[in-house]
């Protein structure tokens, strides 16, 4: 039998979502309000969203980009 030819996948983007700031860890995005620290919402044009429970929070006309 043959390998089984495997995708590679992008790495991950965790490091985006923070910031060291005079030897202090920033979290640049909002955590989910269910699931808790350790859960970002994803951020969409129009809303900011939970991957792990479906929560969403709709932006502001002005917050939107």
């Amino acid at each position: 039998m043959t390998k089984k030819v495997r995708k590679k996948h992008p790495n991950s983007k965790k490091s985006e979502k923070y910031e060291v700031k005079g030897g202090e860890l920033k979290r640049k995005s909002k955590f989910c309000p269910k699931c808790g620290s350790g859960v970002f919402l994803a951020e969409h044009k129009n809303r900011y969203s939970c991957g792990n429970c479906s929560y969403t929070e709709w932006k502001d006309k002005g917050e939107q980009k």
